[in-house]
């Protein structure tokens, strides 16, 4: 019996995009990590790879963008193959500016990865100390209260310059969020930071009737003329915009990105119609345009219909 047993997990169906790849070894994580940093260290020696030699901080930014946003296609698809190979390569961003640092004697992969495991144990007290935490909120309030303390301590251990105005300097909230990211993500983080103690809308409604009061006075502003006022009201709707969709636990970057595969994909096939019929797009009058789109987006709802189907039936 207890053989037959064994014999039944052993037999056991994995799916296949959880499969483990047929060549895994037994090697610990920290082995293939440091057979990782070695193998980087390698590609940028002298005699190593002439393309890796060359790159530094400033050239590797584009592509550690890429592959951050190759990653979020991959949690897009629920492709755990493509989601392990993503994060393998985004991690060999990491390895890559912790090599170029080591070489330059400012810190090395020990200091990246020393510096994290003592953040998160300095910022999860509810688990490592004898702060308690009822739930998610609290913790992340707590995050950012200890956030603001240790900027806090940077600066007193940086000897910054007090300010003229406030003493002690000032100190904020919102100090620490890059300025560097794209609106809608710096957008998103400033309002959650906020919200984080407690300054935030009640609920989605309040979000949604500011979102109309912009609209208007972008409507108002037009009239106007003044493209100073119109550039502010547009900056204000995307604000909010912005906030509706952190509220209700959306990403503003992914969405708008989606959004933007979404036209191009629905104006290539309009394109394709077009060609179908023997003119080019751009030949084709305005409202004859404005009804190939209708068609497109008709034909992508009933795919859509068509898709689920099955899983109604189900």
């Amino acid at each position: 019996m207890d053989s037959q047993k064994s014999k039944s997990k052993k037999t056991k169906k994995v799916p296949a995009t959880r499969r483990k790849p047929a060549n895994a070894s037994c090697l610990a994580p920290g082995e293939w990590f440091e057979k990782l940093v070695a193998l980087q260290a390698r590609l940028r020696a002298p005699n190593g790879c002439p393309w890796d030699h060359e790159q530094t901080h400033a050239s590797l930014r584009t592509f550690l963008l890429e592959e951050t946003y190759e990653v979020l296609d991959a949690l897009d698809h629920s492709d755990d193959a493509k989601l392990a190979e993503e994060l393998g390569d985004l991690l060999l961003q990491i390895v890559f500016h912790a090599q170029i640092a080591r070489e330059e004697k400012r810190f090395d992969v020990t200091d990246v990865v020393r510096e994290i495991h003592k953040k998160m144990v300095r910022r999860h007290p509810h688990v490592f100390g004898k702060v308690r935490a009822r739930n998610a909120a609290e913790v992340l309030k707590n995050w950012e209260q200890l956030k603001a303390a240790e900027r806090q301590a940077k600066r007193q251990a940086g000897g910054e310059a007090e300010s003229a105005a406030g003493g002690e300097g000032a100190k904020s909230l919102l100090d620490g969020v890059p300025r560097g990211l794209p609106a809608t993500l710096e957008g998103m983080q400033l309002t959650r930071r906020a919200a984080r103690i407690g300054f935030d809308w009640s609920n989605v409604d309040g979000i949604v009737d500011k979102l109309r009061e912009e609209a208007a006075e972008l409507r108002r502003s037009m009239l106007t003329k003044d493209t100073r006022k119109i550039e502010e009201e547009i900056g204000d709707l995307l604000f909010v915009a912005v906030n509706l969709a952190r509220f209700l636990e959306v990403d503003p970057e992914i969405a708008l990105k989606k959004a933007n595969q979404k036209f191009s994909a629905r104006f290539r096939e309009m394109e394709r119609l077009a060609q179908q019929s023997g003119r080019p797009l751009p030949e084709v009058p305005r409202d004859e345009m404005e009804r190939l789109w209708d068609t497109v987006k008709r034909e992508e709802k009933e795919a859509h219909r068509a898709v689920l189907a099955p899983e109604r039936r189900g």
